[in-house]
């Protein structure tokens, strides 16, 4: 069942809407008085400086600002023996945000890169890096490979040497123990773009940069010992995650092992980036397929520009999905919160908060907070002019039965 965009807002009143023949939106109610205290908070948070070097390990669009996630587990507490659930985990921030406090956590991600940093962000700092790397960067220096995987329009982004330097890492990489691999291939994907032609991970252009053979190695060198140093850092007991690679809308509840008691996640916004472009290079180097992760990536801006193309119908049916899944795995007492922007599709502003409001109200929650807050200029990576979105909001739901 999908509504047309134009019925959206009339149906947002519809309290006694049947589902299924059985089921009714829940009765608006007075949100309960837990949820208080997010009042008080200023959204912005202005003047805030990175906590650590974990945000800083690897290249991300439209970062998920660690203040967020923590502040809402700060205010909200989650119930023991529950987990937290990211279904669009990113980088990784609230599962790095649930480890400072002690809670356990799941993500989901479609993106492999997206997976990779979650996993190294949260796992134990392998035993014996520092000589892992020193040995690898030693086997990479006398390799002698030099056959290059075929990956499409390589040599416009990557000089020749450049390629050389790569699969001679790469292969050291995989012949490398099992438990250092996911650090090295993070190293190695942090650098991708600064090692190729591409002027930036923002700027599709091609530029000479004048990257010589021994740079690659030098770069991936200082990149290996950025992440050890940010993995050291790490001051709190580093209770379990796990990390799904997969389209959240394929998730079933028995992939969790534990009931879930708290949702803290940001989807894409529709038509507002590519996830998949930004890392396309990444994953080809990797032996990721992108081309796989672009047709079923939510949102991607490439869906609203093709024959049949999509429209926010398509949002609403994915947001189904998604909280198809939340409500089959969230406890009865728990919450969600999303962080969404507007959206600007084929000339017209999409209030996405609004649609996943709708969306909950299906499914049994009720909006018991909601909040607009300012997008920081700093924030490069996101550069979404041609959507207009400026600010963000912070929207939260509880059960309408708790």
């Amino acid at each position: 069942m999908c509504f047309p965009l134009q019925d959206v807002t009339k149906r947002l009143n519809i309290m006694n809407f049947q589902i299924a023949g059985e089921h009714k939106f829940p009765s608006a109610r007075e949100p309960s008085s837990r949820f208080n205290s997010l009042e008080a908070i200023d959204w912005n948070f202005p003047g805030r400086v990175r906590k650590n070097g974990l945000e800083a390990i690897h290249p991300y669009p439209a970062k998920f600002i660690p203040d967020l996630p923590g502040t809402i587990l700060d205010l909200l507490p989650v119930e023991p023996g529950t987990i937290v659930l990211d279904p669009f985990v990113g980088s990784g921030t609230t599962l790095v945000e649930c480890q400072r406090r002690g809670i356990s956590s799941a993500g989901v991600d479609l993106n492999p890169i997206a997976c990779l940093i979650s996993r190294v962000k949260t796992r134990p700092l392998p035993k014996d890096l520092d000589h892992a790397i020193a040995h690898l960067l030693n086997e990479a220096k006398n390799s002698r490979r030099t056959k290059i995987p075929p990956i499409p329009n390589l040599d416009h982004w990557f000089e020749g040497h450049v390629q050389i330097a790569l699969v001679r890492i790469l292969a050291s990489i995989e012949a490398s123990p099992a438990q250092f691999q996911d650090v090295f291939r993070l190293a190695l994907s942090s650098i991708m773009v600064r090692v190729s032609n591409q002027d930036s991970d923002t700027r599709y252009a091609a530029v000479d940069k004048k990257i010589g053979h021994d740079q690659v190695a030098s770069l991936f060198a200082q990149a290996c010992e950025r992440i050890n140093i940010s993995l050291q850092e790490r001051d709190y007991v580093l209770l379990p995650t796990q990390v799904l690679q997969s389209d959240t809308l394929r998730v079933r509840a028995s992939d969790f092992k534990h009931k879930v008691g708290a949702v803290i996640t940001s989807p894409p916004y529709p038509n507002a980036y590519e996830y998949w472009l930004y890392h396309k290079y990444r994953m080809w180097w990797l032996g990721y397929d992108p081309l796989s992760v672009k047709e079923q990536e939510i949102g991607a801006r490439a869906h609203f520009f093709k024959t049949n193309h999509h429209t926010a119908d398509n949002f609403i049916q994915q947001m189904r999905g998604t909280f198809k899944l939340i409500s089959s795995v969230l406890t009865l007492n728990g919450y969600a919160c999303f962080v969404v922007g507007r959206s600007k599709i084929h000339g017209k502003i999409i209030d996405n908060a609004r649609l996943i409001e709708t969306v909950a109200r299906e499914f049994g929650f009720y909006l018991t907070f909601r909040t607009e807050r300012v997008i920081a200029a700093n924030r490069k990576s996101f550069n979404l002019s041609h959507a207009a979105i400026k600010t963000e909001s912070v929207i939260v739901f509880a059960r309408a039965n708790a």
